[in-house]
């Protein structure tokens, strides 16, 4: 199963913005930083919760902490709340 943190993650907007941000690719925590009316250590403060949910995940390349989604964890997070979609009736 997934980390308990992850509802937490989710439950806050901008969190679940930067989450959308990275669908397009990695993002530093600069340009993520960039998209929002935060501080950087507010931007920080939210990566690392993001981290802690395992959402993300976190690369470095020379001087620079680069983001990503982490797919797998999201792709299990999908399919759990896909057990509480409607079921098909067998029809005879």
């Amino acid at each position: 199963m997934f980390n308990s943190n992850i509802f937490t993650a989710l439950a806050d907007p901008v969190r679940r913005e930067i989450l959308n941000l990275l669908k397009k690719g990695k993002l530093s925590a600069g340009e993520i930083s960039a998209n929002f009316n935060l501080s950087r250590a507010t931007t920080s403060y939210h990566l690392s919760k993001l981290k802690e949910a395992d959402l993300i995940r976190e690369s470095k390349y020379k001087n620079f902490i680069y983001y990503e989604l982490n797919m797998s964890i999201l792709e299990e997070l999908i399919l759990w709340f896909k057990q509480f979609g409607k079921e098909k009736k067998n029809e005879k």
